[in-house]
């Protein structure tokens, strides 16, 4: 299942490169589909296709949509603001860097990737192991 996404994931990171001139960051996108003019329809449609995919996914192979952690609101708050503040720090997210720009051979783009991955492993060994939060 996950070679599949990956599959996907890559292959419309090709395509949107191909027909559009444009990179697959995420993060880029959906600050242009909300700070840009509404000209930019293939912004909206990117992103519908990402919620939609994975919808689509779960319907057609029949997966439970994952319930809600009980972890406090705050702490996704917290967490999208810190997401928010890293993707503008480090220039991009991990489908820009990750996705892209590996693929073209990027240094920044490898040790912003390394990066988010040892932040995000450590995140979860403080939150699981030091703070005890279910995840």
């Amino acid at each position: 299942m996950a070679i599949t996404g990956g599959l996907l994931i890559g292959a419309a990171a090709v395509i949107l490169l191909s027909l559009a001139g444009r990179v697959a960051g995420v993060s880029g996108i959906l600050w242009g589909a909300l700070t840009e003019q509404a000209t930019h329809l293939w912004r909206w449609l990117f992103l519908f296709g990402l919620i939609a995919g994975g919808a689509l996914a779960h319907q057609l192979l029949g997966l439970p949509i994952p319930s809600p952690q009980s972890l406090p609101t705050s702490w996704a708050v917290i967490a999208g603001l810190l997401v928010g503040l890293g993707t503008k720090l480090g220039n991009g997210c991990t489908s820009g860097h990750g996705v892209c720009g590996i693929g073209f051979n990027s240094g920044r783009s490898a040790v912003a990737t390394v990066t988010f991955m040892a932040s995000g492993i450590a995140t979860v060994f403080v939150l699981r192991h030091v703070l005890g939060a279910p995840l």
